[in-house]
């Protein structure tokens, strides 16, 4: 909730003195029972709440959404389900989905894109987590470019795209198999670079987990790691990185 903009509306008689009590007496957080949605996070770190939406029951997921909504507020949900985006959309079509990214979105105002975060893959399998980043740093107002199938086993593909890595304030290098891709591209860049490690892979490949501890023991320098396919994570800290870079840290 933007305080001042609140205090300016009472000042004009724009709303009653009591609706603006009611208001604040949902801060710091709305409680709905099931979930207490934080409405002061994004006064906090410049970016607002975002929804798991994995394992919530659908009319859980339509009651965030709603309550969002009624204050103007732009919402991302992560990990939602196509019978999760039909139902939502049934009291709420106004929202978008992308299948591919597992992405929930509600846009009530429009967020300038600044910067250039670069997200690329070791393979095409991996492209479902590396949209997840994407689509959450876009989310976050920036400009994301996507570099897609440029794995370490045909490295001209990647060594043939290095203005587009030059040119971002961070990469994410979203990679299964052995996780390569991760300190090949620091070792080619002066920026951040977030390794995402996916559960791609044969069966030594353990479910992401040899991906992950060869990210983990990189030798690059300048290489952060998240967490088995958290491409939310990384697209997250790609936008912050991204905004620090523009803007010197102001939200």
């Amino acid at each position: 909730m933007d305080i001042q903009k609140l205090l300016l509306q009472v000042q004009r008689k724009e709303i009653s003195l009591e609706d603006a009590e009611d208001l604040l007496k949902k801060l710091p957080y709305e409680d709905l029972g099931f979930a207490k949605l934080d409405h002061h996070r994004e006064l906090r770190s410049g970016f607002g709440e975002v929804v798991f939406c994995q394992g919530k029951e659908k009319d859980q997921i339509v009651k965030i959404y709603q309550c969002f909504a009624e204050r103007g507020a732009n919402v991302l949900g992560t990990r939602a389900t196509p019978e999760q985006y039909e139902y939502a959309r049934s009291f709420l079509p106004e929202i978008s989905y992308d299948e591919m990214a597992g992405t929930l979105i509600l846009m009530h105002h429009e967020v300038a894109p600044i910067g250039y975060v670069t997200v690329c893959t070791g393979g095409t399998s991996d492209i479902r987590v590396a949209e997840e980043a994407a689509r959450t740093a876009e989310f976050f107002g920036s400009k994301v470019i996507r570099l897609y199938d440029v794995g370490v086993a045909g490295i001209h593909r990647l060594l043939s795209k290095q203005e587009e890595l030059h040119k971002a304030n961070c990469v994410v290098a979203v990679a299964g198999m052995e996780g390569a891709l991760g300190g090949v591209v620091a070792g080619l860049v002066d920026k951040p670079v977030i390794a995402v490690p996916t559960s791609v892979g044969y069966g030594a490949n353990f479910g992401g987990l040899s991906a992950l501890l060869t990210m983990l023991n990189s030798c690059a320098e300048g290489l952060a790691v998240v967490n088995i396919d958290n491409g939310f994570g990384a697209g997250y800290l790609a936008a912050q990185i991204n905004r620090i870079a523009v803007h010197g840290g102001t939200k």
